[in-house]
């Protein structure tokens, strides 16, 4: 007999590994013992050594959870006579290994179901394989005492379950009964049982705040147009869709057209909210996603949720438990606070939730899932680096849709979603999920990259932290960092990285560029033709001024603008001062961003002069388009350093078709079909100058299926790569600023060696 210690990475906590170790080792006839520790699980193994060789190919073939890596070393010690689960340790520094909070299994689901069952109708039920992780881990190693579980003593039949090693809830940690676990309490109470007075308040056309994993939710019934008009008055959320969540896949197929990629995207463990082709006889409210033919439908991920949907026997709206802008309500006090104005009663439960988590956003993309949002069901899932960082790394995001990321060792982990750092709230819970990240972790950083806008709060967060090293990170060099570092691609990159705005090196508002990127150096090869923005950030969401500036500079100043029908709602005097200030560049900065050129075009297009949300009608442009109708002009300009992509013919033929009668989806059809011949062009241009190189597509534009799939088929001779575990906008930004502040890291300490 021989012996092995066997060290396991990966996601290997929370996920009833050591139950599977134990019942493998059994099986096999290995001796030894499983713990958690610091770094993952280790097991000490002695047996045969034919036998200890099937033990470990198990390991990396079967095990529940996601297995990173399996080591061993020798063992000398002497066997135990049996196989057991040792107490955890703790130490030092750690990887964390437990899981994003998974869906709940069919079995639960099954007996919560099942009358003759314990579980019966308990919205708190779980085992080993779902139930809470991440939004009730307090600390590591994962254990009961160390959640927010701890408060409830297991009864004796849920003792019987987490000690039996044949039994499925064996060392579950959140496991609960309705005899031991979290209740459901409804204020103001009702006559009856909380759920059902609940359901009772969403069918009678009433808002209900529920307290979920990561935070709290309002909820509506999705098919009244007047309970739907309410919540958006209250939450003060203008044209933006609300998610709906339905009860089943079936539900799901009757309100949105679903390929099988939908299909296994919003099924999946991680349970997204999936975006879709809504059904136009769907029988939605008008209300839910007022501007765009697209839903997003999530399946319910707790019994909680399953039971309520049950009760209301109708699709919900589901969205984030705040105001606009703040973060989401964790605590009971503070929902009492700050959703009993927007809410006619909250279900509540005794659970505290540890850190919040929203729900991620997702959307299939050239065949493949990509995560627009990535928080509940993925974080804190780690994003394998290619080598390990020498140093720990922080890195802050940027200002809108922000996430952090924390990387040591060889993985990288994201924050929850933040959102954008405009409320001080949200600010609160910036530097909160980042203390409590690296609490659970146990590292502090020593390097903290961010972006390099002054004025951005996460800038201003990094700059107060002493005693790092502070790296800032061009915007769009960090947005293909980002791919690079998820794909673990090697050698320079060339990356398209189209957005709205990011602070250019030359201080001006960059988002239309062709990049070479290898590790920490970045050259900037090709930009999109500079946009004016009369007035500045006021023209983000007066989109007439940007349509106005397109046409100015496409027809040099003498545009046609009393025939174009955006300009009619605008009143005289105001086209006059915008256009002096445009001839005489005061309050115009320039901007390179792609999506400016979308807003512009948008509004000459579908003669809108407001966008009430970002990207609204970049959103709007998309979802009109349709057929194939060719391209317009949009020539390379070379004479300078870096290239231009020139708008100037394309806007004319566009304001040409707007003035002819032209269909809207005609011309929004050519309209994306020239964007992805011009990029095409630019690329295969580039490559012959720079020799061949991957190709990355990045940023919030490539979100648009219509161009990252046009694009993708275009190139479809060379190697081309589209973020999928990080979200191509400003949500995945924070991996990238991190991968360039560690190649900047170890370039510097190679140097001082």
């Amino acid at each position: 007999m021989t012996g092995r210690r066997i060290a396991v990475t990966g996601t290997v906590q929370g996920v009833g590994f050591r139950p599977w170790v134990y019942r493998v080792a059994r099986e096999l006839g290995v001796a030894g013992r499983v713990r958690n520790d610091d770094a993952g699980v280790v097991i000490d193994a002695f047996a045969a050594e034919p036998v200890l060789e099937a033990f470990v190919a198990r390991l990396g073939v079967d095990a529940p959870g996601r297995v990173r890596t399996v080591a061993w070393q020798p063992l000398g010690d002497a066997a135990p006579g049996q196989f057991s689960i040792d107490t955890t340790s703790a130490g030092g520094a750690v990887t964390l290994s437990i899981p994003p909070d998974l869906a709940t299994c069919p079995t639960c689901l099954a007996e919560v179901a099942d009358p003759t069952d314990r579980h019966f109708a308990y919205p708190f039920t779980s085992c080993t394989y779902c139930g809470p992780r991440f939004t009730i881990a307090l600390a590591l190693p994962y254990d009961r005492p160390a959640t927010t579980m701890a408060g409830f003593p297991l009864c004796p039949a849920c003792a019987r379950e987490y000690d039996d090693p044949d039994d499925r809830r064996f060392h579950a940690q959140p496991i609960a009964c309705p005899a031991c676990g979290p209740r459901l309490a409804l204020e103001p109470a009702g006559p009856g049982d909380p759920l059902a007075d609940a359901a009772a308040l969403l069918r009678g056309g009433h808002v209900v705040a529920v307290k979920g994993l990561g935070g709290y939710h309002l909820a509506c019934d999705a098919t009244d147009a007047a309970a739907v008009a309410a919540l958006r008055l209250r939450k003060r959320r203008d044209a933006k869709p609300f998610a709906v969540m339905v009860a089943d896949l079936a539900a799901a197929h009757r309100l949105a057209v679903l390929t099988p990629a939908d299909v296994a995207l919003l099924t999946s463990p991680e349970r997204p909210i999936t975006l879709a082709a809504r059904r136009a006889d769907a029988g939605l409210a008008d209300g839910v996603a007022p501007d765009t033919p697209v839903v997003g439908l999530f399946l319910p991920y707790t019994p909680l949720h399953q039971l309520l949907l049950a009760a209301v026997g109708g699709p919900l709206v589901l969205t984030s438990g705040n105001v606009t802008d703040e973060p989401i309500a964790q605590h009971d006090d503070d929902a009492r606070a700050r959703l009993a104005p927007l809410a006619d009663a909250l279900l509540l439960h005794d659970r505290p939730i540890a850190t919040r988590c929203d729900d991620s956003v997702a959307r299939v993309v050239a065949g493949a899932p990509m995560i627009l949002r990535r928080s509940r069901g993925y974080v804190p899932r780690p994003i394998a680096l290619a080598r390990p960082v020498p140093r720990p790394v922080l890195a802050v995001g940027a200002h809108l849709k922000n996430t952090f990321c924390l990387a040591h060792g060889d993985a990288a982990y994201f924050g929850p979603h933040i959102g954008d750092l405009d409320d001080a709230l949200a600010l609160e819970f910036f530097a909160e999920a980042i203390e409590r990240m690296e609490r659970l972790v146990r590292v502090r950083p020593e390097v903290i990259a961010h972006d390099l806008h002054p004025d951005y709060p996460s800038t201003r967060y990094a700059l107060a932290r002493g005693g790092v090293t502070h790296v800032g990170v061009q915007h769009h060099h960090a947005h293909v960092a980002a791919v690079v570092a998820e794909l673990g691609l090697r050698g320079p990159v060339l990356g398209l990285a189209w957005d709205g705005t990011g602070l250019g090196t030359d201080g001006a508002a960059w988002g239309g560029e062709l990049l070479e990127v290898d590790g920490a150096d970045c050259a900037r090869l090709a930009t999109l033709r500079p946009i004016a923005l009369p007035g500045g950030d006021a023209a983000i969401r007066q989109v007439w001024r940007i349509a106005l500036a397109l046409v100015d500079d496409a027809f040099a100043g003498a545009p046609p603008l009393a025939e174009l029908p955006v300009f009619a709602a605008v009143a005289a005097g105001d086209l006059r001062v915008l256009r002096q200030m445009i001839a005489g560049g005061l309050n115009t900065p320039p901007a390179h961003g792609v999506g400016r050129l979308f807003d512009g075009v948008g509004a000459l297009v579908l003669g809108r002069t407001r966008s009430a949300h970002e990207g609204q009608v970049a959103m709007a442009l998309n979802h009109a388009a349709a057929g194939d109708h060719g391209a317009y002009p949009l020539p390379i300009e070379r004479g300078a350093a870096p290239w231009q992509l020139d708008h100037r013919p394309m806007v004319r033929a566009i304001v040409a078709d707007v003035l002819a009668g032209c269909a809207p989806a005609v011309i929004a059809a050519r309209f994306h079909r020239t964007l992805v011949l011009g990029a095409a062009t630019l690329v295969r241009a580039a490559l012959v100058e720079r020799g061949p190189r991957p190709i990355v597509l990045t940023g919030g534009c490539f979100q648009n299926p219509l161009l990252a799939e046009g694009l993708v088929h275009e190139l479809a001779d060379l190697a081309v790569y589209l973020p999928r575990a990080a979200p191509p906008g400003d949500g995945g930004l924070a991996l990238g600023q991190a991968l360039v502040a560690t190649c900047l890291d170890e370039r510097k300490l190679t140097s001082c060696v």
